[in-house]
Order: structure tokens, then sequence, then C-alpha cells
């Protein structure tokens, strides 16, 4: 009866439904720590080269802030030009800054054939990059490289075009005495086609190891839950065998107590008067004693059979017998005044054992009138729909707390004092009930109001 992912073999439900929490919560966990790791690397990776791309921009820019005065010559005047030529001359000696980048090629480098300034870096990524000058007044000098559209002069850096060109601008100052005079600026930009490239084939990466490391990680976390639940369900196992053996045990000593009272009390002048009670105690206790012993060893037995019992199933008429159930349970509704309803459908059938299904609707039956006060309603109904038979069995009650409901069918489970005062009452009617439904592989529920009533609807597959 052990429970193994994707075996033949008939399932413990509570072990399978509680294996695949446990398995949904390790892959959960795994899948956000995967998420978390993946995003932390793919985010680091972007911040990196975007980086070194900003690296290359700025290094770029210092490198080509000597054309600034080159491009400024060549725009001058030829004549203004030669006649301020030792002037510019002195301005440049006294401007320390500026002429340690532009020495000796210095400004005296000359612009190439194609009017661009003739660097040494100008063909190093011509295809990407691109070197604007500028005066201080925004104006345009020259460019080298791939041409920008007209943007506004603003220091930092900025990406245009969706993020695929990325450009930086730079003020340049020179020395004025103790001043710093603004003589222009450097735009430089490159595209970000290389970084965006190495970010898509990171991302597609990503996605592949991760459905790599899911697929690995979800069977290692089916090993892992069959593992973990074995020694439970081994621990179960033997609860069960003890539970069906202490029973069966219990049987014989409460059997001869049971005659032996009820031996003495068919003999009542046997009987000291003060100890009149006490044997109807005993008895009473004997009774709820032999019942719990026959309701534990009968949910044994419905657990044990599940894997045979549809050998023994045949075609119960759903209909006669809840007709019959209503029949038997009439007596005890007229005690307490209540008013039995029906609404039977005529000819529908189900597969299954006769006396469990009895045992079932009795169940449920008996809830239903021990929990409705005087004068109430118990109304029973027998429908079809689809390809499932519906019988639900309603009462006007004292109803259950919403927070109650999910735990009706626990064994031993009593909701209030209410359900306390009955004689007998041990709390094993719903959960044997639900037994019964699941081995006939149905489906029960519950729905409930304090004060108005509940519902038990059950479900099974109609005979086709």
């Amino acid at each position: 009866m052990a429970w193994v992912i994707g075996s033949t073999k008939t399932y413990n439900c509570q072990f399978q439904a509680l294996g695949w929490r446990l398995l949904l919560s390790y892959l959960t966990v795994m899948i956000a720590i995967l998420g978390i790791s993946a995003f932390a690397v793919y985010e680091l990776l972007t911040s990196t080269l975007y980086q070194e791309l900003d690296q290359r921009l700025e290094i770029l820019a210092r490198s080509a802030s000597h054309g600034l005065v080159v491009k400024e010559k060549q725009s001058l005047p030829q004549s203004s030009e030669k006649k301020g030529d030792r002037t510019n001359r002195e301005d440049r000696d006294d401007n320390d800054d500026l002429s340690i980048e532009l020495d000796s090629k210095k400004v005296t480098d000359q612009l190439d054939k194609d009017a661009d300034l003739d660097i040494p870096w100008q063909n190093l990524r011509e295809a990407d990059q691109s070197v604007e000058w500028f005066n201080e007044t925004g104006a345009m000098l020259g460019n080298a490289g791939k041409a920008l559209p007209p943007l506004p002069l603003k220091s930092g850096f900025q990406t245009i075009q969706n993020g695929q060109i990325r450009f930086t601008t730079i003020p340049v100052y020179i020395s004025d005495g103790e001043q710093q005079k603004l003589k222009g600026y450097i735009r430089t930009s490159e595209s970000t086609k290389e970084v965006e490239e190495v970010l898509s084939s990171l991302r597609w990466k990503l996605g592949y190891g991760s459905i790599i490391f899911l697929s690995l990680t979800a069977v290692g976390g089916l090993w892992l839950t069959k593992q973990s639940l074995q020694p439970i369900e081994e621990s179960f196992q033997q609860l069960k065998q003890f539970t069906a053996d202490a029973s069966h045990e219990l049987r014989s000593p409460l059997t001869a107590i049971k005659t032996s009272v009820e031996v003495m009390q068919s003999h009542p002048e046997r009987i000291h008067a003060a100890d009149v009670k006490k044997m109807a105690a005993i008895a009473s206790a004997t009774k709820q004693m032999s019942q719990l012993v026959e309701d534990l060893l009968l949910l044994t037995r419905i657990d044990a059979a599940a894997t045979t019992i549809t050998r023994e199933w045949i075609a119960v008429p759903l209909d006669e017998l809840l007709e019959d159930l209503l029949d038997f349970w009439e007596l005890q509704a007229q005690e307490k005044q209540i008013t039995l309803k029906s609404n039977l459908g005529i000819g529908l059938s189900v597969m299954g054992d006769g006396s469990q299904l009895t045992r079932l609707f009795s169940n449920l039956l008996g809830n239903a009138i021990h929990y409705t006060p005087t004068g109430g309603i118990v109304t029973v109904s027998l429908s079809q729909h689809n390809r499932s038979t519906i019988i639900r069995v309603e009462d006007t009650g004292i109803g259950i707390a919403p927070e109650d409901v999910k735990l009706v069918f626990d064994r031993f489970w009593r909701a209030d004092r209410a359900r306390n005062s009955r004689e007998g009452g041990l709390g094993m009617g719903l959960a044997i009930a639900q037994s019964i439904v699941q081995s006939h592989r149905g489906e029960i529920s519950v729905t409930s109001q304090l004060g108005v009533g509940s519902c038990f609807q059950v479900n099974f597959s109609s005979i086709t």
C-alpha cells in the first residue's frame, strides 16, 4: 500500500494529496531560488556590460577633447587666424590643462581630405561609434563616424532609438586665470547592438538551463517526496493495523460485559436498588464502546478492501434503498415532530456494495434528524445530471460554523455541545460516510449555515 507516484496501485488519497503538496512546495521553493539567482546574474551582467560601454564612451570623449581647438581653428576665417596667430599661441600656452592634451601633433594636426580630424582612433569602431565636437554655444564644429540625429546638449549618459544607441556628452573647460572657461562639448556614441546580443544569448541560455534544471528538480523532488513519506506511511500502516487488531480483540471482552449486564438486568430482583443506575451506566458505556469498535473495524475493512471491492459490486437501485431508509427513520422523525420529504428520481442505480451504501445514507439521515430541532424538515433528493447521480440530504437543523465545515469528516470530531449531547454519538458517522463514498469513487461535500441548516451532497458515476 506504499505511496508510489506513477504506480498502477490504488493510492491512499490522503498520502497522495500530501505527497503532491510536498512536491509542489519543494518545486515552488526551487523555482523561487532559481528565478532570483537568474535575475541577479542577468542584472549583474547587464550592469557590467553597460558600465564597460560607458567607460569606452567616456575615454573616447576625453581622447577627442583635443580636437575641439582644431575644429575651432578650422571654423575661423584664414585672415583672422593669421592676424591672431601669435595671440592664439599665447592663449594656448596659458591654458595649461588643455595644452597637456594638445601636445606636439597637437594643435598643429591637420584635417584629412574628408574634412574630419585625422586622429589615431578614428577608424577604431567606425561602424558603431561617433564623435561630435560643439563650441560653447552648442553649434557643431565637426564630427567623425556615424552622425547622430540633432539632439539637445545635455551632460551625462543617455540612450536613443529605443535603447539601440547610447551616448554621452562631456563639457570641456580651459583655465582662464583662476577661472574655468567653457570651451565646448564633446559627444560620443556607440551602438548597443553588441551588448544586446550578449544579453540575448544569456537570456536563451538561462531559459534552456532553467528548463533542464527544473526537469531534474522535478525528478529529484519525486524521489525525495517518496523517501520522505515512506516512514510516515509505514507508521500510519502500523497504526491502522494496531487499530484493527485492538478493535478485534476488544470485541470479546465487550461482548462478555454486555451479555453479563443484560443477564443481570433481566433479573432486577437480584440487583440492589442502589446499583440499578450503575448497571444502566455500565450498559450504556458498553454499548458505546461496542459501537466504536464496530465503527473502527468497518473503517479498517473499507480501507483494506479498496483494491478488491469492485469485484463484488452490483447495481444498487438508489431510489429503492432511500425509500427503505426513509421508512426506517420515519418513526424517530415523528417522535421529534420532524417532517421527512423526498424527491427521488426513478430507476437510478450505481455500482457498489449495498450494505455499505445503506450505512452511508443511514448515517446522513440519522445526523440530519438528530441535529434538526422539533418542527424541522429533512429533505432527501435523488437526481441525475450528465453522467453523475446526485443524492442530497438537507435539513433545517442547527447548522455548522464556517470554520468547522472542513472538519466535519474528521474522525471523532464534534462541533459543539449540541452534538456532544447525542447519546452514543462518537463523531464517527460522517468519517465512515466519507470512507464509503471514497471507496465507491464518489465525492461528498457539505454546505451549512448556523441556525439555518446543512446540506450533504453525494455524487456517484451513473451506470451507462
